[in-house]
């Protein structure tokens, strides 16, 4: 019996299409795709006021509620501003329906960013979680948070968070595409590859990925001028072997402005390594991180540039050079798979090696098999 939906809000209805189609290949919901697809379940109307109402078009007593939505860039078009609105709307009618539970399922929270308590400002993140919370969500779901102090910002007892390290699709792809073979790992990943750090603060995310690959750390500590908002003053390298002559794989959660790597690129140049390329989660690209990202690839600094499609991936359709776009549906699949059936969430959380994903037989990520190495 199938007991749960999959809806969207505006802004992510063909990603939701995507993730019932691959929720279709799993065994146990072959042939019901139908039972749980309901991406057209939610109706937005604005009035001439610019006030808005969301209607749930279908009954959903007792079942469980999937609802998939981003307050990012967006394949509607529509603002941070009413996205937020709409989701929060979206909650509140699906509620008055009288579900069994409402799970969002938020691939990129845009206010991550916003996690810190500070005198006189408010803390973004809080407010969106506990209005989520509040409204009635009992579970939410997300992908690669900015920090790890933001899973406390809500009472467990009242919605539970799960944040997913989608990072390892990003590690899968570098294996199934540049790797391949045990043998390349071993004599050119890690004696010629080398992971860097956008900042101090990175260092954390960029030793996942040196220590899944057993390849050199490259850590880059920014020393910001305090009398100029967003200026870098300097850039120091911190690295135990030369830099020179190796692939070097800059690490993020997100690529926002491209400020950031485009400084830290400009100050790797200089020390000749072979390539530069950017691997990050959340692409957001606000502006001007195109302009300066095409400036680095036609400078010949910056090769490619691998990213999730957590953030709508259609705008950014020939717009960047070597711009490789990961899917990560096939994954939301996996998670919701996970809930709605109570198994362990727990071989999602594991840390990717790239030995032991090579040595697997199930090596494409891409292949609906349940029993894969991680996806």
């Amino acid at each position: 019996m199938i007991d749960f939906v999959i809806c969207a809000t505006r802004s992510m209805r063909s990603y939701a299409e995507k993730v019932v189609e691959s929720l279709a290949k799993f065994p146990r919901f072959a042939g019901k795709v139908e039972h749980f697809g309901g991406v057209d379940l939610l109706r937005t109307d604005r009035f001439a006021d610019g006030e808005m109402e969301v209607t749930v078009a279908a009954s959903v007593r007792g079942k469980h509620v999937v609802v998939f939505t981003s307050c990012a860039r967006n394949e509607a078009g529509i603002s941070l501003e009413e996205a937020k609105i709409e989701l929060y709307h979206t909650v509140d009618a699906l509620k008055r329906c009288q579900p069994g539970k409402i799970t969002i399922f938020e691939p990129f929270v845009s206010c991550s960013r916003s996690d810190r308590t500070l005198r006189r400002s408010s803390v973004g993140l809080w407010v969106h979680l506990k209005t989520l919370a509040s409204l009635g969500a009992e579970h939410i779901i997300t992908y690669q948070l900015h920090s790890d102090k933001s899973k406390s910002m809500v009472d467990p007892t009242i919605c539970a968070l799960d944040d997913i390290p989608a990072h390892t699709l990003l590690q899968q792809q570098l294996c199934d595409v540049y790797i391949r073979d045990m043998k390349k790992l071993e004599t050119e990943v890690r004696s010629n590859w080398a992971f860097c750090s956008v900042d101090a603060g990175g260092e954390k995310l960029a030793r996942i990925f040196a220590n899944a690959f057993r390849a050199p750390l490259v850590i880059a500590h920014k020393q910001r001028d305090p009398s100029k908002a967003n200026a870098i003053e300097s850039i120091n390298i911190l690295s135990a072997e030369p830099v020179e002559g190796k692939t070097l794989w800059i690490v993020d959660d997100m690529v926002d402005t491209a400020g950031s790597v485009e400084s830290l690129i400009r100050a790797l140049g200089p020390l000749k390594p072979r390539e530069i390329n950017i691997v990050a989660v959340h692409a957001l690209f606000s502006p001007p991180a195109l302009e300066r990202i095409a400036a680095l690839s036609r400078e010949g600094l910056l090769k490619r540039v691998m990213v999730t499609d957590t953030v709508c991936p259609n705008s950014l359709a020939g717009k960047i050079a070597g711009l490789e776009i990961v899917p990560s549906t096939w994954l939301s699949a996996r998670v919701i798979n996970s809930i709605v059936t109570h198994a362990p969430m727990g071989e999602l959380l594991l840390k990717f090696d790239a030995t032991a994903y090579l040595k697997s037989p199930a090596l494409w990520h891409y292949a609906p098999a349940e029993a894969s190495w991680l996806l």
